[in-house]
């Protein structure tokens, strides 16, 4: 689920340096040049728990429709259009020019949440530039230096809460659906103790003998990828090192390979522990399975030599015992049964992957939501703290890829663990989501309706005439900082310590 955010403003301000700043890429050209950037560039961001498409676009210019410029500007428009929010750069250096009047009424006119960023406001040069920002009426500007990077991790909060914020009739913003991301091969990482059969099932999978195996541990050094099709869909499968413990890593080959493996499972979408039926749910399996959840990741349990086990029920209803109690935060992960040397139960494990990628990618209608949140709240009313209610208002999923749910109350620090646990959970079983990492964010709700004190002026309440207002750059870091406010956990009921073999 992506949201659009598009970077807007007259050539030259420093869109494309932003642009930059904010991917961490150098994706776009950069120059002192006016107009260098002729086509909208994009790129794919997480800012905040909030994955988004971020936009720069050309620049607006005042040019004929039919001339280059006059097609730059077009393609500009069209992009502040189809955003969710707009960053409308201006340079502080130059202040408000009438081109930033002129570009500043379109983008009001495009009625999308807007964030007013002052750039170049490093030294003092820019601050009667910053001071005159106030007259566009896109509220409290914000002082950037995209070049520096000043002011930017504050630009990312201001963004996040734009677009978690609701719209004017009240209702949540609904991040789109990623179509394209639905049609690429769903990727796959299997990671496991050394000589657990890793290299043996891709083979199984694969239908050939792409990985060399054998009974010595550690034969794989370094995570290969494989694309394949199974029944109809595509997937790109990585298979990886054995994870083994600090003590047993000698070799400088193998402290690469077990960072490989952990690279493995922040790539893939789906990771597949696969866990020797002689040694279940060691440390180190627990170790994957937990890094798994805690990137966020769609998670299956393998147990693999199972044609070695004679009690097969008795064994499989004690596994799935031991996953819950070991893996709360995963509660209901998938543990299936596989024979990687006989291609055993493939099928069975590729259709709990498949399930669980779709799972991970689920994402919950708004009105249903808040009709179980209320349904929730009724049947356990949120604990009085200090003789005061905590007021629970509204909530939204702000992603998926992993669930991500924020839910906005009176008091966010006083809500105890314990109520959030027991909102995840009920997410979890009500929407069919077990097994899945589902993050779980406390926001405090502004009242939208109060208007910022001094936010035309910069002038402080009770302010004396003649006296110096505040420096409103100064205080930016503290007042963005304020206004998203949250409770950042882990996922919620995140294991202890790892059980014993």
């Amino acid at each position: 689920m992506t949201f659009i955010v598009a970077i807007a403003g007259r050539p030259n301000v420093g869109k494309s340096t932003l642009f930059n700043r904010l991917v961490g890429k150098r994706l776009a050209l950069v120059s002192d040049m006016p107009g260098l950037t002729r086509d909208r560039r994009e790129a794919e961001v997480e800012i905040g728990d909030l994955f988004v498409k971020l936009v720069d676009t050309a620049g607006l210019e005042d040019a004929p429709d039919g001339s280059i410029a006059g097609r730059m500007r077009e393609q500009s428009e069209r992009a502040v259009r189809e955003a969710d929010c707009v960053v409308f750069v201006i340079d502080a250096r130059a202040g408000v020019t009438p081109a930033d009047q002129a570009f500043a009424a379109i983008v009001r006119a495009a009625g999308k949440p807007v964030i007013l960023a002052v750039n170049k406001s490093e030294g003092r040069s820019g601050e009667t530039g910053f001071y005159d920002a106030f007259r566009l009426g896109f509220g409290e500007p914000l002082a950037i230096s995209a070049e520096h990077g000043d002011g930017v991790p504050d630009l990312r909060i201001r963004i996040e809460d734009a677009l978690v914020a609701p719209t004017e009739d009240g209702q949540p913003r609904e991040a789109r659906e990623d179509k394209e991301a639905r049609d690429r091969p769903i990727k796959i990482a299997i990671v496991g103790r050394p000589n657990a059969g890793k290299s043996t099932l891709v083979n199984a999978l694969l239908g050939d003998d792409r990985m060399i195996t054998g009974p010595e541990a550690g034969l794989t050094r370094d995570s290969i990828a494989s694309d394949f099709v199974w029944q109809g869909r595509a997937v790109m499968l990585y298979d990886t090192a054995g994870l083994r413990r600090k003590a047993r890593i000698e070799a400088d080959a193998e402290k690469l390979s077990a960072g490989d493996a952990i690279n493995a499972i922040k790539f893939a979408e789906v990771v597949i522990v696969l866990i020797d039926v002689g040694q279940p749910f060691d440390k180190q399996d627990l170790l994957l399975a937990q890094l798994a959840a805690s990137e966020g990741r769609a998670l299956v349990i393998a147990i693999n030599k199972w044609d070695l086990v004679a009690d097969k029920d008795a064994y499989t209803k004690a596994l799935r015992e031991t996953a819950e109690a070991l893996l709360p935060q995963v509660r209901g992960v998938p543990v299936v049964t596989v024979s990687a040397i006989a291609a055993r139960g493939l099928d069975q494990m590729m259709a709990a992957a498949f399930d669980m990628y779709e799972k991970w990618n689920r994402r919950i209608g708004t009105a249903g939501l808040n009709r179980w949140f209320g349904d929730m709240i009724e049947k356990h009313t949120p604990p009085a703290i200090g003789g005061k209610r905590i007021k629970l208002r509204y909530m939204t999923q702000a992603n998926a890829r992993p669930p991500t749910f924020i839910a906005f109350c009176s008091r966010p620090d006083d809500l105890p663990e314990s109520y959030v646990r027991y909102l995840t959970n009920g997410l979890r079983e009500h929407f069919d989501m077990g097994g899945v990492p589902i993050r779980f964010h406390l926001r405090k709700r502004e009242n939208p309706y109060a208007p910022a004190i001094g936010a035309r002026t910069g002038v402080k309440a009770g302010a004396r005439r003649g006296e110096k207002p505040d420096d409103p750059r100064k205080s930016n870091a503290a007042n963005a900082t304020k206004r998203s406010r949250r409770v950042r956990m882990k996922p919620v009921g995140s294991a202890g310590k790892p059980g014993a073999k």
